[in-house]
């Protein structure tokens, strides 16, 4: 029991990555001579339902199996209905903000292309360059985890798998791009609904859980990091959700705006009963003794693991499929956004779609070489995040078109003062710079029992928006100085004579406050 055989393992992963390679090459092939903007996006093309599964198989790579069980089994009950709810709902803001954004930035299907024409060239290539930074880490944290899952299912090695799993997206992708992508997740996504249930329901018949264990594991109490992640996992989850294009690719493609927001909440409810599931995976393994096992296991990201060598070998089969579309739906549509990214805010979609193709191409031999060197998932998500946590909240304040004075200045400025709050406040905390500057890049965790994560993540956005307001009022200072100098008028609070495309629409996010009079379809974004 708990583990295929050898030929039965290769078996089950090999025909489904043969499965996906037919499906994505046949599929590729029906559309052959899609123009390239089909390539790249597929703006207003999808209703509700091919949304909702195609955000539902972009949101839950095969690295859910480590690090939801591994959070039950040290914050407990509290802490797994916080991670679900926090990584889930934020998926909202997508049907929230993309509305005002496609009012904006009609030809837009990526954050990016707003933030050039709102903040100019500077902002966006430093916008891209994170977004890129946090794709690429996405895709090296997928097909590490895919790599760990196969052989903590199997006993098998996890390098040809992630070797196979590069081809197989990478042959399908970089013929058919975006379309492909949306497509294969539509089944892919339909499959994981199916294979989750009868995983649960098997969970639940085959497993005997001890009563005595319940109580004396304190599981169900609050703790101290339960309590931590109910502010960190939201600020987190939310703000590094803006990096992830393969959200907004999913949500520019929406043909309504009705559409979008009937997707996103049925995509987000069943990632929440799902992500809740699976963490809940990890206390049922405390509670039934799989976990921490004999001899025991320290390591809590197993505890779904363990718990599954106590069941027959076709749930082993099952969950082994299950996985194996999970990654490849999540490493698809990181793949294709990467690209897809890179086309536009680099060479403003102006390649040749053969040199777009050879990109993906590209892009996967330095993803697969790290992914077998990679540290721990939770760590590479905790990286990014931090960025995005300093960077996000002084990005979205030009949405409102009462800080028309906000500037790119304002917004780079502010990104990277936060990062440089965080190590201020990681030096000062620890009492040593060292530590302040492992607290960059999150190394010891989440779960230390001390406050110094918590307090990077506070630090970071509180920092970004205090040092966009420095910088604001040096570049005003600047200019009121340069107008004296030079005699001129100071213009710097000036509302910008067009503040996007003509629109009869009122600034979606002051609905009250009346747009001036637009006479410019299209506005140059300024940094300074």
């Amino acid at each position: 029991m708990g583990q295929p055989s050898f030929a039965a393992s290769n078996a089950i992963i090999y025909v489904t990555y043969g499965a996906f390679l037919i499906l994505g090459i046949g599929l590729a092939w029906r559309m052959r001579n899609q123009p390239k903007a089909d390539f790249l996006a597929g703006n207003r093309s999808q209703k509700a339902l091919p949304l909702a599964l195609n955000f539902i198989a972009a949101a839950m790579g095969s690295g859910i199996l480590f690090s939801y069980p591994q959070l039950a089994t040290l914050a407990g009950l509290q802490g797994v209905i916080v991670y679900a709810i926090s990584s889930a709902a934020p998926i909202l803001i997508f049907a929230f903000l993309t509305p005002i954004i496609r009012r904006k930035c009609p030809e837009g299907f990526v954050l990016t292309e707003w933030t050039r024409q709102r903040y100019g060239l500077v902002t966006a290539l430093y916008l891209s360059a994170l977004t890129l930074l946090t794709l690429f880490l996405y895709m090296v944290s997928e097909l590490s985890a895919i790599g760990q899952v196969v052989t903590a299912l199997t006993g098998l090695d996890g390098l040809p798998v992630i070797i196979v799993e590069a081809v197989v997206t990478t042959i399908y992708t970089s013929l058919g791009g975006f379309k492909i992508s949306f497509l294969t997740d539509n089944i892919q996504g339909t499959m994981i609904v199916g294979l989750i249930i009868i995983a649960a329901i098997a969970v639940g018949v085959k497993i005997d859980i001890k009563p005595e264990l319940i109580e004396s594991s304190g599981l169900l109490k609050p703790s101290l990091i339960g309590w931590q992640l109910i502010y960190i996992l939201p600020v987190a989850i939310l703000t590094n959700y803006f990096f992830l294009a393969n959200f907004w690719l999913r949500a520019f493609a929406s043909k309504t705006d009705k559409d979008l927001w009937i997707g996103i909440s049925i995509a987000t409810v069943f990632i929440t009963i799902v992500l809740t599931l699976v963490g809940v995976a990890g206390l049922v393994a405390v509670w039934s003794g799989a976990w921490p096992g004999d001899p025991p296991q320290d390591d809590g990201s197993v505890a779904f693991f363990l718990l599954l060598e106590q069941l027959p070998n076709w749930v082993v089969g099952i969950v082994l499929v299950m996985s194996v579309a999970l990654s490849t739906a999540a490493f698809d549509s990181l793949q294709s956004a990467m690209v897809s990214t890179a086309s536009n805010d680099l060479f403003r979609n102006r390649l040749n779609i053969w040199f777009v193709r050879g990109a993906v191409v590209l892009i996967i031999f330095p993803v697969a070489v790290l992914a077998v060197r990679a540290p721990g998932i939770l760590q590479i998500y905790l990286i990014t995040d931090l960025l995005a946590a300093a960077t996000i909240p002084v990005l979205v304040i030009g949405l409102s078109d009462r800080f028309y004075w906000w500037r790119g200045f304002e917004v780079v400025v502010g990104g990277l003062g936060g990062i440089l709050t965080v190590f201020i406040f990681g030096a000062i905390y620890y009492d040593d710079v060292q530590k302040g500057g492992e607290l960059l890049i999150v190394q010891q965790g989440l779960y230390t029992g001390d406050w110094g994560a918590f307090g990077a993540f506070v630090v970071a956005p509180v920092g970004g928006v205090i040092w966009g307001f420095i910088a604001l009022a040096g570049r005003l200072g600047f200019q009121y100085v340069q107008s004296r100098i030079h005699g001129s008028r100071f213009d710097a609070l000036d509302r910008p004579v067009s503040a996007g495309v003509i629109s009869e629409e009122h600034d979606a996010i002051n609905p009250a406050e009346v747009q001036d009079e637009i006479v410019s379809t299209k506005s140059s974004g300024k940094f300074f």
